[in-house]
């Protein structure tokens, strides 16, 4: 019905939204000529490009019509009454989950010789939530092979699926890595775990990307193996052992200077001390 009427007069707008699964969705529908009487209106929520259940919310004639909205919908849509009549038609939409990801198309019709459409409004929902800051683990060595060590990336609470890319940053190529690991919530969320085998090298540089591609964010996490100075490199094990016995040395030979001045010094007491018996 809606689609073989006339268009006359025709606004269409169009909007991208981005909301966060279990929020609720502002679908934006302004007609910017006040002063409307409902009573001649027919407003029409619907998705865009679908024909089976396609009604999301219907207002006629001043009253909402629920006789053909899709179940899927049902006390999940509701209109701003005190706005109506200003021509503010705009949708909320409550609970949004990865199932309202539509173009939604509303359409608002005056009646008064004739039927026209006076306005209509495209608006694009689409879900999305931000991961964690990935957290990098590793390099944990395979027992099953002494040159191959494993990291492990993890990060959770975002929306869509993430994209995972381990890269090696001494030349930015992408490394192969085991298919990720990516679990659903309750609350329409994803986690993500992945890991990676490589072959150990002494300067490895590794780094785990996780790439949100409806909010354009790339979120990261490095692990950079630090070089050893050469004189640290160099050191013999035995080194500290000789630094000891040096130290030990050196406190012997003092303390056998002490003795030598104590003695030297009681001889010293007890000949004065015969003199003056002497000379008494």
């Amino acid at each position: 019905f809606i689609l073989s009427l006339p268009f006359y007069l025709t606004v269409t707008a169009l909007e991208e939204i981005v909301s966060r699964p279990g929020d609720n969705a502002m679908l934006s529908c302004i007609y910017h000529r006040g002063g409307l009487d409902l009573q001649s209106l027919r407003v029409y929520w619907q998705i865009a490009n679908q024909e089976a259940c396609s009604v999301v919310h219907a207002l006629i004639f001043g009253q909402n019509d629920e006789s053909k909205q899709c179940p899927h919908f049902k006390n999940r849509t509701h209109l701003f009454w005190d706005r109506l009549e200003e021509g503010n038609f705009s949708l909320l939409l409550l609970n949004v989950s990865h199932s309202d990801e539509h173009t939604y198309k509303c359409i608002v019709m005056q009646k008064k010789e004739y039927t026209d459409v006076i306005h209509q409004a495209n608006v694009v929902l689409s879900l999305a939530a931000s991961y964690s800051q990935p957290i990098l683990r590793g390099p944990i060595r395979n027992t099953d092979s002494t040159e191959e060590v494993t990291f492990s990336c993890r990060s959770g609470n975002g929306y869509p699926k993430p994209n995972v890319y381990w890269i090696n940053k001494t030349d930015n190529s992408r490394l192969p890595s085991s298919e990720p690991q990516i679990t659903l919530h309750n609350d329409g969320t994803y986690s993500v775990f992945s890991t990676l085998k490589v072959k150990a090298s002494p300067n490895m540089q590794i780094e785990c990307s996780i790439e949100n591609k409806i909010l354009q964010e790339n979120l990261s996490a490095n692990y950079t193996q630090q070089k050893q100075s050469s004189d640290s490199s160099t050191e013999s094990p035995e080194s500290p052992g000789k630094k000891g016995r040096g130290a030990q040395a050196v406190g012997i030979i003092s303390i056998v200077i002490l003795m030598g001045v104590l003695v030297a010094l009681t001889c010293w007491l007890r000949r004065r001390r015969s003199s003056k018996l002497v000379s008494y």
